[in-house]
């Protein structure tokens, strides 16, 4: 009678069983830190007196956030974190490497029933890939990096079901938006997301890192998901020996939803919160100043295509950034000519960086600027001024918003592929 999370910490704390409420001392098997967060958790460690990390191979550090540095003060934490680093031997992915919740399972550091531990809340994302993975504050990162545990209460279960097909030029961004107005942000509080159903099935890898990052946007723990095909074989190319983890027929969850894919549509979320979930056809004509498409939300090759292939021959009329989520999806994506389409399109084109999403650089908004943006936040002050707004939305509404220099519903432009 077990769902997923409670198979993954039953077997991290070694026990044949545990339920949701209680709580469970377990073996973390990967833990890391990126530039915002990485520098507390190593004075951390000094603090509490523990000067050595519990496997060299098993803690990682990630300069994404604030990179390449904006300012001789970031300078310094960046290489605080290179020399911790070296002096431990943890790999450190260095400027340009990408944005870390892209590059931990590119590196096959994430297998079904791990459990993942990183600095930063949308270490969810893991979850698209059968893991139990979760977000803590740089303290308890310190602990684990230190004892290679953590505590946990284990979460009560929430399970999504999703029939049906998009519909065209509908993406999973908007499946995530949809589930958001319908919970609102703290709707999950510490629940754990379970997506069942054909249509999370018929997913690619892309898709299901959309949905599942988005879920800490609900106040969820973790969005543990059953493996797909499509999941599998990408894991295979990078991990050695995995054992997908399932939830029982008859598992107990706190409360269900279905989704009926066909009947949904372009969506955002307007400012200033990410539940604020409207119809694009409510908010459609709104002028929008810059367009950003990117993030750990939604910066992989799936997404950059879907813009190329709106954009292509085509000329932009806002101002629209474009970052790839890692280097390796960069060259996948100027080996597949999409880099080429979207530049000869006007758009600018980005190392990988989190800067704009988190409005460290890379395109901060001004005063009263309007953005559509593919990332996953949408509070006041976000990417820039206190007066800007931003409206989130899919790579295929970004894409067309950009093309007509305001909000427009992306389905007069074709059909993702």
């Amino acid at each position: 009678m077990s769902t997923v999370v409670e198979k993954i910490l039953a077997k991290a704390s070694g026990r044949s069983h545990v339920s949701a409420g209680d709580f469970v001392l377990a073996n973390v098997d990967v833990v890391f830190a990126h530039d915002g967060t990485a520098l507390l958790a190593i004075e951390s460690m000094k603090e509490i007196g523990m000067e050595r990390v519990f496997d060299k191979s098993k803690v990682v550090f990630f300069i994404d956030h604030a990179s390449p540095s904006p300012s001789p003060q970031i300078s310094n934490i960046h290489s605080a974190m290179r020399r911790f680093a070296k002096k431990h031997g943890i790999k450190l992915y260095d400027v340009g490497s990408g944005i870390c919740h892209q590059v931990l399972p590119e590196e096959g550091y994430v297998k079904p029933g791990s459990v993942i531990v990183g600095a930063d809340s949308h270490t969810v994302t893991h979850g698209a890939f059968n893991a139990f993975a979760t977000g803590v504050g740089s303290t308890d990162a310190a602990i684990t990096m230190a004892t290679g545990k953590l505590w946990f209460m284990v979460p009560e279960s929430v399970k999504i079901t999703v029939e049906g097909r998009f519909r065209r030029m509908v993406m999973s961004k908007d499946l995530a938006l949809h589930v958001l107005g319908e919970v609102k942000a703290d709707g999950l509080t510490y629940k754990s997301v379970e997506y069942h159903g054909g249509c999370v099935e018929d997913m690619s890898v892309d898709s299901r890192m959309t949905i599942a990052n988005m879920a800490v946007e609900m106040g969820a723990k973790c969005c543990v998901m059953e493996l797909n095909k499509a999941t599998e074989e990408w894991l295979r190319e990078r991990v050695n020996g995995f054992k997908p983890v399932y939830a029982d027929k008859n598992a107990k969850y706190s409360d269900e939803l279905y989704v009926d894919a066909s009947k949904l549509e372009p969506l955002v979320a307007a400012p200033p919160n990410v539940d604020n979930v409207k119809s694009v056809r409510e908010v459609e004509g709104i002028d929008v100043d810059q367009v950003f498409i990117g993030s750990c939300t939604n910066g992989r090759l799936e997404d950059i295509r879907v813009a190329a292939e709106i954009l292509e021959g085509k000329h932009v009329k806002a101002r629209c950034i474009v970052i790839p989520a890692s280097r390796r999806v960069y060259y996948e994506a100027l080996n597949a000519g999409y880099i080429s389409k979207l530049v000869k399109a006007g758009c600018i084109i980005g190392f990988p960086t989190c800067g704009p999403c988190i409005g460290a650089h890379m395109g901060l908004l001004g005063d009263g600027e309007v953005a559509v943006s593919t990332s996953n936040r949408n509070f006041t002050g976000r990417m820039g001024s206190s007066s800007s707004k931003i409206y989130l939305a899919s790579p295929a509404t970004a894409a067309a918003s950009a093309l007509e220099g305001r909000i427009v519903d992306p389905r007069k432009y074709g059909e993702c592929r």
